[in-house]
């Protein structure tokens, strides 16, 4: 382990450009021949964890996925940066080779960071590197980041948990290996017993994955929101049903990366929408659940 400061830049609206340093800690070394794979949040560089900072300062190369922004790899100025993002449909390196440029890396003696969006291990194959990885013999650091389906939607205003509204929440992917619906998933099963549904990478597919669910039972009129590029400047959600959730997409021109969140906790938007809010806009429904009571009463 190292003892050092990290110094992080940050604005002040007093004095404008200023630096802090963090309080020493035993910050984790990143050593020659190690990977470190690591999550890069949601997409805000401030949704950063201090680990993964830790890891920027010191890698000497950085293998990076599509969703990591230019924000975050600017905590790296000296690192060489290596372009592995795969976006569906859109020509993109092979996991295989993906996975074997890591192992040659490492045994090059470098310091290499794996820098991947939200956290690693959530849809990521940050498993099947870390897996290719100690086959290979390479020592690895698994450092976790924030995933987009609990802070995409926080930053949209939707808790994915709310004691009036669910007590689980189901995470699924919208495709599989081969780009399609997923077909090991029981969609029926999902329809009866998820109370609230956060898809991934479900953009492509929804028309198919809307039409399972009602098949099985949700209603066409159940809410669903649909969050684009969350947490970035440019991020865009539409409220919608999941029988319209397909027409809607196509006619508000949204593209991936999305989240999209199925069930009643779509509905506490109206109240927690906290962006809008930050731009002036007063709260839409102060009891989107029709309680007729105080929150704080529950």
């Amino acid at each position: 382990m190292v003892a050092w400061h990290l110094s992080l830049p940050q604005k002040s609206r007093h004095t404008g450009n200023m630096e802090t340093r963090l309080p020493s800690h035993d910050w984790p070394e990143l050593q020659r021949g190690w990977v470190w794979l690591c999550g890069a949040g949601p997409g805000d560089p401030g949704l950063l964890t201090l680990h993964a900072l830790n890891a920027l300062r010191q890698a000497d190369v950085i293998v990076y996925d599509a969703l990591v922004s230019e924000g975050i790899l600017e905590w790296a100025p000296h690192a060489e940066k290596i372009y592995a993002g795969k976006r569906g449909g859109k020509p993109s390196a092979k996991q295989r080779d993906i996975s074997l440029h890591l192992v040659d890396l490492a045994r090059a003696g470098k310091r290499v960071l794996r820098l991947k969006g939200g956290d690693p291990f959530v849809f990521g194959r940050g498993g099947e590197e870390a897996q290719t990885l100690v086959q290979h013999g390479i020592p690895i650091r698994i450092v976790p980041g924030i995933t987009a389906g609990i802070a995409g939607l926080a930053y949209a205003g939707i808790p994915v948990t709310h004691r009036d509204v669910n007590q689980s929440v189901t995470f699924v992917t919208g495709h599989d290996r081969m780009g399609d619906t997923p077909t090991a998933l029981d969609w029926a099963g999902l329809a009866r017993g998820s109370q609230i549904i956060v898809i991934y990478m479900g953009m492509k597919h929804i028309g198919d994955i809307a039409a399972k669910l009602i098949a099985a039972g949700r209603a066409p009129s159940e809410a669903v929101a649909v969050t684009t590029t969350a947490t970035l400047s440019d991020q865009r959600t539409i409220e919608t049903t999941l029988a319209q959730v397909e027409a809607d997409i196509a006619a508000a021109g949204l593209e991936p990366p999305a989240i999209i969140c199925i069930g009643m906790a779509v509905a506490l938007r109206q109240a927690l929408d906290w962006q809008a809010h930050a731009a002036g806009q007063a709260p839409r429904n102060l009891d989107p659940l029709d309680l007729r009571r105080p929150a704080e009463a529950g």
